[in-house]
C-alpha cells in the first residue's frame, strides 16, 4: 500500500509540474546555481580550450554551443562604437562635481550596450581573431572608468580621468560603475573596469618600462582610495593591472597590488585583466625584462593573479601544461572567475530572463540621450575666477598694496604652504 501511494504521490506531482525544458548539460540550465553551472562547464573543457578562454579574444566551442566572445570595448564617455550617444570626456563630467548626472550618463551608456547586444544582426558566434577591436560586434564588458590620478600632464591621457584628486575621482568612478552594472539582483547589465591598476599616469611612452616607486603614505591615500571605493562600495566586476611595475615587480604579476590587497585586504572575488600586451612588457627587450620568454611570462602573471590577458601571450600556457610548469588546476581556478562574468550578464540565458532584453535601437543616441549628452557637456563648461583676483581687477591700487605688505616669510609660505616660515637672514 505505501508503494503505491509513494507511486501516486510521484505521478501527481509529475503531472502538476507539466512539461520540463531539458538539457543536455547542467551548465545550460538557467535555475541551477552559476557556481554549479560554472563548475559543470569546467570539468567539460579540455585543456587547449581552456587555455583559449583566457584571451580577451576568448574561443568559441562549438561542441558545446559556447560562442567566441570579445571581452575588450571601451565605453569612458560611450560606447566606441559609431552613431551612438557621444558624452564629455570625463575630465570635463568631472568639472561639474554632479555625482547623479555622472549616474544617469552610464545608466544611458549601458542602455546602448544592451541594445546594442540584443540586436540580431550581429553574429557573436565569429568573433574573428587577429585584430584587437571589432566594430559592430556586441559587447557587454567595458574597460572603464579609468580612475588614475591625473598628476602629470606628460602622461596625455589626463582626458580619461576625473583629474588628480582622490576623492573625486573614486565618487564619480562609484557612480560610472553602479551605472553601468545595474541593480538587479541576479543579472548584471554591463561589466565595469577599474584600471589601471595601480600608481599608472606617468608618461605614455614609458608605461612598458617605468618602475613606480611611492611613499607608503601616497599609495593609500592617493593612488588606491579610488580603486577601493569602485571595489568595496562599488562590486566592480573587472580590474585591469597596469604596464609598469610597482616596487620593482610587473603590476599584472604583483603579489601585494593583486593579492595582499585587492584580493586579501578588500575582498576582490571578480576577474583580473591585463592591460593590452602587457604580458609581452615582461620578456621584450628594452621593457621590463623580468622573463626571458613568453612562456616563462605567462606562467608567472597566471601564478600571481592574472585571470585573463589582453592578447595572445596566454596560449603558451598549453606549453606550460605540457612541461609540468602549470597545473590545470591552477587554470581552473581563473576560469571559474571569467566564466562566472558570463553567467552573470545572461550570455548563455533566454532572452525573457534577462531584465534589459527589451532595450531597442531607439534608444541608440536617442533624443533623451542627447538631451543628457548637452546638458554635461555645458555643466562641464566650468569658468571661475579667484575673489581675490576679482578684487583686484576693480580695485588696482589696493591689490599693488597688499602684495607691497606682503614680507619675504609670507610670500614663501604661499609658495609652499606645508612648510614653516622661516626668518630671512637680515
Amino acid at each position: 500500500m505505501r508503494k503505491i501511494l509513494i507511486l501516486f504521490s510521484s505521478l501527481v506531482l509529475l503531472v502538476g509540474c507539466g512539461p520540463k525544458q531539458t538539457y543536455e548539460y547542467p551548465f545550460q540550465n538557467p535555475r541551477l546555481k552559476i557556481e554549479d553551472r560554472v563548475e559543470n562547464l569546467i570539468s567539460l573543457l579540455t585543456p587547449e580550450e581552456k587555455v583559449g578562454l583566457m584571451m580577451n579574444k576568448a574561443i568559441s566551442v562549438d561542441r558545446l554551443g559556447i560562442p567566441s566572445y570579445n571581452w575588450w570595448s571601451e565605453a569612458c564617455h560611450g560606447v566606441r562604437q559609431d552613431n551612438y550617444t557621444v558624452y564629455p570626456q570625463p575630465i570635463g563630467m568631472a568639472a561639474a562635481f554632479n555625482p547623479q548626472q555622472m549616474y544617469d550618463v552610464f545608466s544611458q551608456v549601458s542602455d546602448e550596450a544592451r541594445a546594442n547586444w540584443n540586436r540580431s544582426d550581429h553574429d557573436i558566434f565569429n568573433v574573428p581573431m587577429g585584430v584587437t577591436y571589432y566594430p559592430g560586434n556586441p559587447e557587454l564588458t567595458f574597460w572603464c572608468p579609468n580612475v588614475n590620478i591625473f598628476r602629470d600632464p606628460r602622461w596625455g591621457r589626463g582626458q580619461e580621468t576625473c583629474g588628480e584628486d582622490p576623492y573625486l575621482t573614486g565618487v564619480l568612478g562609484l557612480q560610472t560603475v553602479l551605472g553601468m552594472q545595474g541593480n538587479d539582483s541576479k543579472y548584471y547589465k554591463t561589466h565595469a573596469c577599474a584600471k589601471h591598476y595601480a600608481v599608472h599616469s606617468g608618461p605614455e611612452p614609458l608605461r612598458h618600462t617605468y618602475n613606480a616607486h611611492v611613499s607608503q603614505r601616497d599609495l593609500f591615500e592617493t593612488y588606491l582610495p579610488a580603486f577601493e571605493k569602485l571595489v568595496v562600495q562599488g562590486d566592480v566586476r573587472e580590474v585591469m593591472c597596469a604596464y609598469n611595475r610597482y616596487e620593482d615587480v610587473p603590476c599584472c604579476s604583483n603579489d601585494r597590488l593583486l593579492t595582499d590587497i585587492l584580493r586579501n585586504k578588500w575582498g576582490y572575488e571578480a576577474i583580473i585583466l591585463t592591460d593590452c600586451d602587457a604580458i609581452n612588457n615582461y620578456f621584450t627587450r628594452g621593457q621590463h625584462e623580468t622573463q626571458p620568454d613568453a612562456l616563462h611570462a605567462t606562467v608567472d602573471a597566471v601564478l600571481h593573479g592574472t585571470d585573463l590577458e589582453c592578447g595572445k601571450t596566454m596560449m603558451a600556457l598549453t606549453e606550460a601544461l605540457d612541461k609540468g610548469m602549470i597545473s590545470e588546476a591552477d587554470l581552473d581556478g581563473h576560469l571559474r572567475r571569467t566564466l562566472r562574468g558570463r553567467f552573470e550578464l545572461g550570455m548563455f540565458d533566454p532572452a525573457d530572463m534577462v531584465p534589459w532584453s527589451k532595450l531597442g535601437e531607439d534608444v541608440i543616441s536617442s533624443e533623451e540621450h542627447d538631451a543628457l549628452a548637452t546638458q554635461a557637456a555645458r555643466e562641464s563648461m566650468v569658468l571661475r575666477r579667484h575673489p581675490a583676483a576679482v578684487q583686484r581687477r576693480q580695485d588696482p591700487a589696493r591689490g599693488r598694496s597688499e602684495r607691497r605688505r606682503r614680507g619675504p616669510a609670507e610670500r614663501q609660505l604661499r609658495r609652499h604652504p606645508d612648510r614653516e616660515p622661516q626668518a630671512f637672514p637680515a
